[in-house]
């Protein structure tokens, strides 16, 4: 049996034993032995094949109301400290620790894809043109609060510094005095954030990640790539590369977020302008320290004269204009008037002095200088822009097609929705053909109208820098994109923006090929879009609609055809991955995600959502940053030049005759049991999620309405929390059995080994089964269930359950789950009597909680312990929508 790393195990154990510390020195020496007891029983339980759980809820069940919350929060800190520790040892992997998990560099794989056939001309051509870009979303998931987020960015840092064999005692001693310090700090601090943040709040939130992480990680991550390129090739990155992009929905995400308003995107765009001056002030005032040489070109000398010093005199004159371009954003921010004399604004009066400084040096045979600090600061500002961080603007397409309505109803010129899709398009094209204004003068356009029409203002007032995508949700025809494009020219955009289509639902990905074919057969858009077209695919709401087997193949074949449509019109197709961090909303690992994408789809450009707290475990550390990056560039590299095999006509059909199964038996379920819905209610915490104060958005997209109204996130949510993770199996249970069934099985493991999509599905089904837990998920029905009549549908899901198990461990012909992921097997078993406790005093306070609401008072300590224990769950499962 496979065992943690002994020095992450080390680590563990040693942070484990300071939170004890932590505990037992406050008041009341019994609070810290009643944990030590739970955390025995919690053992004991597991240790036990039969009659297993029952110590451990006799002993949580005798708990006062006051004793709930300490024990709570204890199991809580530990799995925060347990991931910590692990989140520090993927990236002291990268420094010699051999491991399953260490990224392959950067150098291998060009190397290997070299061996392959691939020339260096070729290879540069395509690293030098990468488009890599990621979003970060605003979607809540990230339990934690910053504030402890802060505290345990500073605890890896601790745990840094005692990775080195050459401490001196007194050394150590002060570093893990510094550590226990930091947990102690962390047990007092309340974990639970009692008031929902706002868009902005979360805009900001999104901003600390590149100044903590990103902002160092970028230029290491492109020097390292560089160096990779220079070697492979003979030639390095061109000055002016920017392979990796960041964008962002924090603030620009308005679909069924009334809190996101024209207003808050404003306000968003402002600040990222002030953090950006901000930090490039401190670049620009530490190259002032370093470029104190006299020797110049002729370029520069044309600009400084004789100055001394000619850089510093560059230098600081961009100093002055960020300064002032601050405190204008500042002002701008506040609503105060603000002065733009003199302010940076566009990003080449930015990269402009500073390439003329690195030209300068490399010139005068100062090459090693020119390649210090200053490339790492161009490369920032090409990197990030003035702007810092590319807005997305999401909104959803009946609300343009409604403001486009209300002003050709003003106009007199007909009902606007009730036109054909011909009559809709043939309208909006002669339009933004012409020239005149249609937006008619003092015209009064309802609430909902003037809101759509301020955003479209505000996004027309940016540089084509500050800009993402124009996200349209529920997107099915032309005229959807249309609607926007003369909306933002309406509103004096002169700058085309992208704008993408969304296609979520199956029906949604079923049509879109064929809705795509209809866009790019209109002559004028074929012109617009200058030959790129960007296209969304949405994985948690497919997910939801169809159930993970059906969701993942049309995915598949979505991409495929619109692959094949876009090739035909002479497309380049960027194709936009709206993942999750969980299995039931696209997640996984990212590596085999991007390699398993039809062949032809990764076409050297990339861009994916990430969200919550998987922004933290992938980027919230600058080597963790650099590792994911390197992590996501070979891949998308590698599937550029040696794209992975595509399916047989055989596996095809295997696919479509396994997926009919799977969504019929989803949907029997889902949306025909009239069981279910009351069900789901009882037996997980949803209702009760909306006293986590996750993020700015609503759970639901309409108040009350059944599983269809729920937002992806809480219905994965929720049955992550209970452990029955049904959202990720349901309906593969019944296709793998029926494949048992009609002796499907050979061609099933043919499939495994011999083509990468199916592969890495079965491998996230089994990651998932290996979280569930049969034990728990009927527990929480024993004390939540109050129908009898539901009764037979949980018992019937947990057959089913342990049917998919024993169906998957059969097709891949092992005894245990997770035979082939020993690291992360055992990082399970580690977790779980730490999470057991969570889920028995979970189900134990929903009961209270739910008794409580109905006396119309529900006791605040039980509440607090409830919210606790969502957040315990959360980091023991290290995912949670």
């Amino acid at each position: 049996m496979t065992e943690l790393h002994p020095e992450l195990r080390e680590n563990v154990r040693m942070l484990g034993e300071l939170l004890g510390q932590s505990i037992q020195r406050q008041p009341g020496q019994e609070c810290y032995e009643l944990i030590e007891e739970v955390r025995a029983a919690a053992k004991a339980d597991r240790r036990q094949e039969s009659g297993s759980g029952q110590r451990l809820v006799n002993l949580l069940g005798k708990l006062r109301d006051d004793e709930l919350l300490p024990v709570t929060r204890a199991f809580n800190q530990f799995l925060n400290l347990a991931n910590l520790a692990e989140q520090y040892h993927g990236i002291r992997r990268k420094r010699g620790h051999q491991s399953d998990l260490m990224v392959e560099s950067l150098g291998e794989v060009f190397s290997r894809l070299k061996s392959g056939g691939v020339s260096p001309e070729e290879l540069h051509r395509r690293v030098a043109d990468l488009r890599i870009e990621y979003v970060l979303t605003a979607h809540p998931t990230e339990v934690a609060r910053r504030t402890l987020i802060m505290k345990y960015d500073e605890m890896s840092d601790c745990l840094a510094r005692l990775d080195h064999d050459d401490l001196l005692p007194a050394e150590r001693d002060e570093v893990v005095d510094r550590l226990g310090q930091l947990v102690t700090e962390a047990w007092h601090t309340d974990e639970i954030r009692h008031e929902r943040p706002t868009a902005v709040d979360e805009a900001k939130w999104g901003f600390a990640v590149i100044e903590n992480s990103l902002w160092q990680a970028l230029p290491r991550f492109l020097r390292s790539l560089d160096l990779s390129l220079s070697d492979a090739t003979g030639k390095g990155l061109p000055l002016d590369a920017s392979p990796i992009r960041i964008a962002s929905w924090m603030g620009g995400d308005r679909d069924g977020n009334p809190n996101v308003t024209h207003e808050v995107t404003r306000k968003v765009f402002l600040l990222g302008r002030w953090m950006a001056a901000d930090l490039y002030l401190r670049d620009i005032q530490a190259l002032r320290a370093e470029l104190s040489m006299w020797q110049a070109s002729d370029e520069l000398r044309a600009v400084t004269g004789e100055s001394r010093e000619p850089y510093r005199m560059v230098l600081a004159g961009l100093r002055e204009r960020l300064i002032k371009t601050r405190d204008w954003a500042e002002a701008s921010v506040a609503g105060e008037p603000a002065d733009t004399t003199d302010i940076l604004f566009a990003n080449e009066d930015f990269t402009g002095p500073l390439e003329l400084c690195y030209r300068s040096l490399v010139d005068c045979g100062l090459e090693t200088i020119a390649n210090g600090p200053l490339l790492d600061t161009i490369r920032r500002a090409h990197t990030f822009g003035l702007p810092l961080i590319r807005l997305d603007i999401r909104q959803e397409a009946s609300r343009h097609a409604g403001a486009v309505a209300e002003m050709v109803e003003y106009l007199g010129m007909g009902d606007y929705l009730s036109w054909s899709e011909q009559e809709r398009q043939d309208f909006l094209v002669r339009e933004l053909k012409g020239r005149r204004p249609l937006v008619p003068r003092n015209w009064q356009p309802s609430e909902e109208v003037r809101e759509v029409l301020a955003t479209c203002e505000v996004v027309a007032q940016q540089t084509p820098e500050a800009l993402g995508s124009y996200v349209i949700s529920m997107a099915s025809k032309p005229s959807d994109v249309l609607n926007v494009i003369l909306l933002l020219r309406e509103a004096g955009m002169e700058n085309p923006m992208r704008v993408v289509p969304l296609f979520e639902t199956l029906d949604d990905l079923r049509g879109a090929p064929d809705s795509m074919a209809a866009l790019y057969n209109v002559d004028w858009y074929r012109d617009y879009c200058e030959g790129r077209q960007e296209v969304m695919i949405g994985y948690s709401d497919s997910s939801k609609d169809a159930g993970q087997m059906m969701a993942a193949w049309a995915q598949y074949q979505a991409q495929e055809q619109l692959t094949e449509v876009a090739g035909k019109h002479g497309i380049h197709l960027t194709l936009f991955h709206g993942r999750g961090g969980t299995v039931g909303r696209g997640g996984g690992p990212a590596n085999r995600a991007i390699l398993s994408q039809p062949p032809g789809s990764v076409n050297g450009s990339f861009r994916i959502t990430e969200q919550g707290e998987m922004i933290r475990f992938k980027f919230g550390l600058p080597r963790l940053a650099e590792q994911s990056l390197t992590l996501y560039t070979t891949a998308v590299v590698e599937a550029t030049l040696a794209p992975p095999r595509g399916p047989e006509p055989e596996w095809r059909e295997v696919m479509d005759w396994l997926t009919e199964r799977s969504l019929k038996a989803y949907r029997d379920v889902v949306r025909d049991n009239p069981d279910f819905v009351p069900y789901f209610r009882q037996v997980t915490p949803e209702q009760a999620l909306g006293k986590l104060a996750l993020g700015s958005r609503p759970a639901r997209r309409k108040p009350g309405g059944g599983v269809e109204s729920l937002r992806a996130i809480p219905w994965i949510f929720a049955w992550t929390q209970m452990r029955l993770m049904l959202p990720s199996w349901l309906g593969s249970d019944v296709a793998l059995a029926e494949a048992f069934r009609n002796d499907r099985v050979p061609v099933l493991r043919e499939m495994m080994q011999k083509w990468p999509f199916f592969k890495t599905y079965v491998d996230m089904l089994e990651m998932v089964l290996a979280k569930s837990d049969l034990r728990i998920a009927s527990y929480y029905e024993q004390t939540l269930v109050d129908d009898p009549k539901l009764l037979a549908l949980g018992k019937d899901l947990r057959e089913r359950l342990q049917g998919c198990i024993r169906h998957l461990l059969e097709l891949k012909e092992q005894d245990t789950l997770l035979e082939q992921e020993p690291v992360f097997a055992h990082s399970m078993r580690v977790r779980n009597p730490y999470t057991d406790p969570l889920h028995y005093l979970q189900a134990e306070l929903l009961k209270r909680d739910r008794e409580g609401e109905g006396k119309g008072e529900v006791p605040d300590m039980v509440e607090r312990a409830l919210k606790v224990t969502m957040a315990g769950i959360s980091a023991g499962m290290r995912n949670t929508g």
